[in-house]
């Protein structure tokens, strides 16, 4: 589904991602883990071309869609409306419009929306970013610190969500996050970098104890 060979990626003088090389199967959760500045976002950057990296390359067959830190949804733009500007929609405006309804719905936002970013709570913010980025029907999905700035039961909400969002869907999804005990509650398999390198690489289902197992590597 994707596969990552020998990515290298510097900034100025900097090396973010030396030597990364990995494959990941289709209708996976794959956890991007690490501390700040470890390199995951830049990684998740130049999975969806965002970045080009200097050496390696990035094999992906599918269509992604790139689910960003802050949300970056349209301000002056309701729900629905930034639902239906998601970027490469294309196809009929009905069809669009009835594709967002049902999203809205299956995500429980049919309340907001006529509302503004604005008036929504981070929770919902971050589901309308979800449905944004399911408008375009992506193979691929690409999370960038998905629960950051949520609280425990918002983040438990977003676990249950995005593992439905996969069984149902058969999306792959790749999250780069730092809060190891989200990832390894939603995650099939976990890579860990530090310092733009992979330092372990685990199935979360073949290890008693995932979270202190990464721990060791942090």
């Amino acid at each position: 589904m994707l596969k990552v060979n020998d990515v290298h990626k510097s900034f100025n003088d900097t090396k973010i991602l030396d030597g990364i090389s990995f494959d990941i199967s289709k209708s996976k959760v794959f956890g991007l883990a690490g501390p700040s500045g470890s390199g995951k976002s830049t990684l998740l950057r130049c999975m969806q071309g965002l970045e080009v990296p200097d050496q390696g390359s990035i094999e992906c067959k599918g269509k992604t869609c790139f689910m960003f830190q802050d949300f970056q949804l349209f301000p002056h733009m309701t729900v629905v409306q930034n639902l239906l500007y998601a970027p490469n929609l294309g196809g009929k405006k009905r069809e669009n419009e009835q594709r967002a309804n049902t999203l809205m719905k299956n995500l429980g936002l049919e309340s907001k929306k006529h509302a503004y970013p604005k008036s929504l709570s981070g929770g919902q913010k971050q589901r309308v970013a979800l449905a944004r980025s399911l408008m375009i029907n992506p193979e691929i999905l690409l999370c960038d610190e998905p629960t950051s700035g949520l609280d425990v039961a918002t983040t438990t909400d977003v676990v249950l969500l995005l593992k439905s969002i996969c069984e149902t869907a058969g999306v792959t999804m790749v999250i780069a996050s730092h809060d190891l005990d989200f990832l390894t509650k939603i995650s099939d398999r976990i890579v860990l970098l530090k310092n733009g390198k992979i330092v372990t690489d685990m199935e979360v289902q073949l290890c008693d104890d995932p979270i202190n197992y990464l721990k060791k590597y942090y």
